[in-house]
C-alpha cells in the first residue's frame, strides 16, 4: 500500500518514534509500504511519522546516480530499512542542500556530520553498526532527526525562516485542514 506523505504541519511529524520491539507481519508490512511510498514520491529517505505512523522504522534509498561518488557506499546495498536507529558517532562536518517529502519545494543548507556510526536492528532482528558519509551519513542523521519529532524547519537558521515563511504556512494551513 502506498501512503500519503504528511506534510509540515501535521502533528504526528513532531510525535517521537515508539521502538520497535518485535519483528512481525505488520512490521514487515509497514517497511514493504515504505519503500514503495519512497520510491514513488522520488525521496532518499522516510521515517515512519512522515506517513503517519509512530514506529522507530526509518528506510534510506540513495540511488548511486544521486552521490557521483561510488565510495560513499562501500559495499552498502539499497535501501536500508532500519529498526530504532541511533547515531553512537560522528566526525567532521558538511554543509548541503537539503529537501524533505514533508517540506515539498523547500531547500535549506544544513550542517550535518560528514561522517557517522549508527546502530539499528535489521529486518531480521539482528543489531547492526554501520559507518556511513557523505550523503548516505546525510540521510540517516535526516531520518533520525524525525524519529526523534525534529524537523528541517529546526535546522533553519532566521534568515531561512523568513525566506521560505509564506511556504511554510501554506503547508501548515493544507495540513491543518485533513
Amino acid at each position: 500500500m502506498k501512503y500519503d506523505i504528511r506534510i509540515y504541519g501535521d502533528p504526528v511529524l513532531r510525535v517521537k518514534s515508539v521502538p520497535v520491539g518485535k519483528i512481525d507481519e505488520d512490521i514487515q508490512q509497514l517497511a514493504e509500504d515504505m519503500i514503495v511510498t519512497l520510491r514513488d514520491n522520488n525521496g532518499a529517505g522516510l521515517a515512519a511519522q512522515q506517513i503517519g505512523r509512530t514506529e522507530g522504522i526509518c528506510i534510506i534509498d540513495i540511488s548511486r546516480d544521486m552521490t557521483g561518488d561510488d565510495s560513499e557506499y562501500d559495499g552498502i546495498e539499497m535501501p536500508i530499512i532500519m529498526l530504532n536507529p541511533k547515531i553512537v558517532d560522528k566526525a567532521g562536518a558538511q554543509e548541503g542542500q537539503e529537501g524533505c517529502l514533508s517540506f515539498p519545494d523547500v531547500y535549506v543548507n544544513v550542517e550535518r556530520a560528514a561522517e557517522i556510526t549508527v546502530q539499528y536492528m535489521d529486518m531480521s532482528g539482528s543489531d547492526r553498526e554501520l559507518k556511513v558519509r557523505g550523503i548516505v551519513a546525510r540521510a540517516v542523521q535526516h531520518e533520525a532527526d524525525h524519529l526523534r519529532g525534529i524537523l528541517l524547519v529546526d535546522h533553519m537558521s532566521p534568515v531561512q525562516k523568513v525566506a521560505v515563511a509564506g511556504k511554510l504556512k501554506r503547508m501548515k494551513k493544507k495540513a491543518l485542514k485533513k
